[in-house]
Formats: C-alpha cells, structure tokens, sequence
C-alpha cells in the first residue's frame, strides 16, 4: 500500500485515489483490511512469529483536531494500540506492526470521510517507515508517537448508480435505497457508504431474479481543493434465472429427495436470494446437520436455469443429555433424554425422558415425583412445514395438594406459517387417578387442543428484545363423570432492551387461564389451576398458590392470573444480575373475582452466562405469606426465569 511508505505528509491525489481503490476494488491482488475487518486478498500476518528479543514500548497516540468518531476509529485500528500492553516478539515484529497501522489507520480514516489526512508514527524520534528492518532498537523503553491530522470530512459531490434495478413489482423485493444509506449528493462521503451502496445496487437485481448481478466498476475521484468526492457504481445485472437442478451433496443416512423437497426450493422458479437463505434455515431446523450450504451455480445453465447444490454434512445420530434444578422449597430434581435425530432416513426423532424429583423435601422414594416419557416426531408431513408428533408418558407426581398417578397418550400435528407464528392442533388421552383429602378418585379424559404461538424473541433462553404469545384452547370429554369442559389459557412475555449490546434487559410476563363447563368437584386436579414455583411464583412452593380451604389446605381453582416484573443487568460478559416481583392468583370461579387470594413474592438473583445461556440463582420471599408459607426460597436452572 503506497501508504506506507509515506512519513509526516499530506496524501497527494494519486495516494488518495490508490488507496480508495484499494479499500474497495476485490481485484487488487494485495490483501487488506478495512477497520480491522479483513476483505480479500491473502492475509498477511502482520505481528508475524518472529523469534527474537521481546521488545516493549510506550504509545502516545493522538488524533488532532477531530471528533469522538474519528478518534474511536484510529484507536480500534492501531495494532500498536491494542498491542501496547504486550511484548512483541523482536525489533522486526514491532516494525511490522508499526508499518501495517500507516494502512490500518488510513482505512479507518476513509471510513469517517478523511481523504486528505496526515499520519506519522515515530519510533525514539524517527519515522517508522524510514527505519530498515533490522533497525537496532533497545528492548524497553522504546518511545513510539503516532499523529494523526483527519484534515478535512469530504462530502459526495456526485454518488450514482448505472443501470440501477428498477422499482420491484413485489414488496418482499424491496431492497434499503442507497441514498437513504448515505450514498447522495451532499452526505459525508465515507468509504463504507460506498461499499454499502455497491451492495445494495447488486441486491436490488437479485432480489428480481438475476443471480450473477455483480459490480462491474466503482469510479471514485477525489476533488481535493473542494474536499469532495465522486462516485460512480456501474451493475452488470446479468441474465435472469429460475432454479435448475436441485441436488445434494454430503447426505450419509438422510434421504437426498426428502432434503431437497423441504427446502421448498422447485426446479423452475424463478430465483429469490431469499428462498435460499430461507432454505438453509430449514435445513437448521430439523436439527440433524452439522453444517448447512445452500450454493448457487457457477454459472446460468441453457434455458435461464440455475442448478443448485446443498451441501450438508450430518450430526451423530444419537444424543444423550442430563440436567438438574434444585429450590429450596421444591427439592431437588434430576432429569435424563436419549434422542436418535434421525430415526429412518427423513430426520424422524425418537425421544426418551425420565425424571425424578422432590428429592430433599424428603427422603422418602415413594414420595418423590417420577416420569417416564417417549416422543416420536416426523417433519415434513403433508408440507414442509407441518410436523407430526406422537407422545406416550406415565407420571407419578407427589405434590402438597394431592398425589397424581398417570398414563397419557397425545398426537397431533405443528405447522409453521412464518418464522414466528405456529399452530398446533392434538387429540389426548389420559387417565389419571388422583388422591387427596378428598380419598381417591379416577378421571378418563378426551380433549382436542388447538393452539398459536407467536415468538419472535432474538434468544429463547436468554431474550433481549421481542415478544411472546401463546394461546391454547382445549374443550374435552371427562368420562367418569360424563362432563363436557374447555380449558383455555393464554401467555404473552415482551423484553425491552437498552444499553450497550443490550446490557439492561426490563422484561414482563402475564398469563390468564380458565376453565368452565362442570364442578371444581368433578374435574381432573391436573386441569385445574395452580400457582407457585420457580417458574411462576417465586418465594412459594411449586403449585402451593390456590384456592385456600378453611382447614388450610390448598385445591385447584378455575381461573388464573399470573405474572412477573423482572429487571436484568449484565455487568461482564459473564456476570449479571436480575432483580424482580412476582405475583399470582387462583380464583374458584370461571371468572375472578380478586379476592384476599393475590399472592406476591419478590427477590434478587445472580446470572452466569455460557454458551448454553445463563446459569440463574435466584432468591425470592413471599411478600405476604400465609402460615405454613416459606421465609424464603433459593432456586437454580440454566435460562432464565422466563
């Protein structure tokens, strides 16, 4: 780069325009990096291994006479910046360094609209590029000065495009306007507009089906006495296509026709970039690729078809996982899964569950609470985008109300309309004998439940922004009562997140339930409402919040309003912390009446974050407890609360 060759000089036109070309032009055969972000070309190590003498240095660094943005962009360049709390290892290495930030701090500049700038990096007084390589430097102490003089912001005199799209017939073709970016007569002419803008000209013709749209030029003149820029993008747009031949590459034990059909890619359609964006994140779904490629044709084939190739490459068939949760008020509980992810071929999984809890509330095994449960699960029935699902489970369940001994059966189908919005529609069986203060009684149950789901949170398990909705809806049959009843329940979460990537995160949650057509008396204790836990109520004892009797038990009610104010803070990547009010009520009646039973607990918790989200600690009391109700509750998972 010829900037690195200059020491203490203003660019000349020629320099200006050698290096603009440079940060844009892919065909330069030198490598670079605009920003600290590598573009092409082979990448140069530019600390380079050298063996030698560590050598360690003091940085004065300044940038005359320009803006915070400014500033922050020469410092996020400079290696000698990021590098100045370490040992390098020889004069050589320090040298290099020194040599490549002339390139790295130029490219900075030109991001900010400073074609006109001066740099001078000097090592003890001298400049750094008027130095040989085996330059005899001390091993400490080395005195190095950058300056750096933005000069002037250069505006766009002229920015244009040759052979622009033209306006897309369909709205889902609609590409950000490079003006709007930037790119217009008047706007600061930073390189990353350009280059923004280049790409937006060659998306707007692909997004209408012309896969090897390409830039064939960018004319960029500098006028240095006006401190302004000309911009020049030419497109080639190149023919239009339709999808050719679909195959697939790197399928082992996955069937090659069922992988092609569910990317919803078909031969003679016309070319949409997003079918292939949405494709690969199909293919993601079914959870069975290690790596997912969707790869356009080298070239348009006779006829305008396009061949496309998807190159795949399978997971291990076969998973096994473990976890854990634990309270203080709910014991401790462990669970277990062994999944086989692609069970014949067309990434059928097969699912097998167990778990056992209330450990530590008592040492009692026949008292703890148990499950047993399998899954099988095909995608891709009837459309791409309709699951099928068949699940056996049989539960012991030992809670505080009453004891649960189950066998339940369900299957049913989920479809998926858009990324965010789902529906599902099971037919369940179940058959459950219940025992309680009441003796024991045996219920039979026949139920369609039908339901939508609408997320569009940015991390399930650790969400930042978005929303949440659920609603289900389940009218069934109870046999040995002979009563028709509906269930319906209703959720909605949302996140607002503020700060710095997002640090302070307010989230709430609301959820209402209600049930009607027969007697408390005569309905099922698991179709009941209740409240209380870790994942509802913090500060009470899982499903302890009901509808009070006067000999203090607890029964299940008819109707539920729950919800939950959480504030979270993340300090560090890895620390965070979250402050927050729960509150719920079980209501007697189809329809609440808000009486004395509003249950409200609040506390403090503790987050670690990893890979698999954050590891959450919470401490919760209730704030107005009955008798019998804990102080306080201790509660552990990975995710948080909601």
């Amino acid at each position: 780069m010829g900037i690195c060759g200059s020491a203490r000089r203003r660019s000349s036109p020629t320099l200006i325009a050698a290096g603009f070309a440079a940060a844009l032009l892919p065909k330069s055969a030198e490598a670079f990096e605009l920003f600290g972000v590598h573009l092409w070309g082979e990448k140069k190590q530019e600390t380079q291994d050298l063996v030698g003498e560590p050598v360690t240095y003091d940085l004065d660094l300044a940038v005359e006479g320009a803006d915070n943005d400014v500033k922050d962009a020469v410092t996020g360049a400079s290696n000698l910046q990021k590098n100045r709390d370490k040992a390098v290892s020889g004069t050589s290495g320090l040298l290099a360094i020194a040599r490549a930030d002339y390139r790295r701090i130029l490219a900075s500049l030109y991001t900010q609209g400073h074609y006109g700038g001066t740099i001078s990096i000097t090592f003890n007084g001298r400049e750094a590029d008027t130095l040989p390589p085996d330059a005899d430097l001390p091993t400490t102490g080395n005195a190095i000065r950058v300056r750096v003089d933005p000069g002037p912001k250069y505006l766009f005199s002229s920015a244009s495009i040759v052979n622009a799209a033209p306006p897309p017939v369909d709205e889902d073709d609609i590409v950000d306007d490079p003006a709007e970016a930037g790119f217009r007569q008047g706007e600061i002419a930073r390189s990353g507009t350009v280059v923004k803008a280049g790409k937006l000209a060659v998306e707007a013709w692909r997004q209408q089906g012309h896969p090897k749209a390409e830039l064939a030029s960018r004319d960029v003149t500098a006028d240095h006495p006006a401190n302004a820029l000309e911009a020049i993008l030419t497109v080639e747009p190149g023919e239009r296509a339709a999808y050719g031949d679909i195959t697939v590459d790197g399928a082992a034990r996955m069937d090659p026709q069922f992988v092609a059909w569910y990317t919803k890619l078909r031969p003679g359609a016309e070319f949409d970039p997003d079918d292939i964006k949405e494709a690969e994140k199909r293919l993601a779904r079914l959870d069975v690729f290690q790596s997912v490629r969707v790869n356009e044709g080298e070239t348009i084939g006779p006829g305008g078809l396009l061949p496309i190739v998807i190159a795949v490459e399978e997971r291990k068939l076969r998973r096994i996982g473990v976890g854990a949760t634990i309270s203080t008020t709910d014991g401790f509980g462990a669970q277990a899964f062994w999944l086989h992810r692609n069970l014949f071929g067309r990434a059928e999984k097969l699912r097998f569950d167990a778990k056992v809890a209330g450990i530590g509330d008592t040492l009692n095994p026949g008292e703890f609470d148990y499950s047993l449960g399998a899954t099988f699960q095909k995608p891709g029935v009837f459309t791409p985008d309709t699951d099928f699902s068949l699940a056996i489970a049989a539960d012991r369940l030992d809670l505080e109300s009453y004891r649960e001994t189950s066998a339940s059966l369900g299957t049913g189908f989920t479809h998926r309309f858009t990324d965010e919005l789902s529906g599902r529609a099971f037919l369940r069986a179940k058959h459950a004998r219940f025992e309680d203060d009441d003796g024991i009684t045996d219920f039979t149950t026949l139920g369609l439940l039908a339901g939508v789901n609408y997320d569009s949170r940015d991390n399930a398990a650790d969400a930042t922004r978005g929303l949440f909705f659920d609603l289900e809806a389940e009218p069934f049959q109870e046999f040995q009562f002979g009563n028709t009843a509906v269930r319906a329940v209703a959720e909605a979460r949302t996140y607002l997140g503020f700060g710095e990537k997002n640090r302070f995160v307010l989230a709430g949650r609301l959820k209402l339930g209600t049930i009607t057509g027969a007697p408390v008396e005569e309905l099922p204790n698991d179709k009941l409402f209740y409240a209380g836990g870790g994942g509802s109520v913090r500060g009470y004892a899982f499903r302890n919040i009901g509808v009070d009797q006067p000999d203090g038990t607890v029964d299940g009610g008819r109707s539920l309003i729950e919800g939950s104010v959480e504030a979270r803070a993340r300090f560090t990547d890895t620390i965070g912390a979250a402050a927050f009010v729960d509150f719920g009520y079980v209501g007697a009646e189809t329809i609440p009446d808000f009486d004395e039973n509003l249950r409200f607990g609040a506390g403090l918790g503790l987050r670690y974050y990893t890979s698999l989200g954050p590891i959450r600690l919470d401490v919760a009391a209730p704030l107005n407890p009955r008798p019998g109700d804990p102080s306080f509750s201790f509660y552990a998972g990975i995710g948080q609360a909601f």
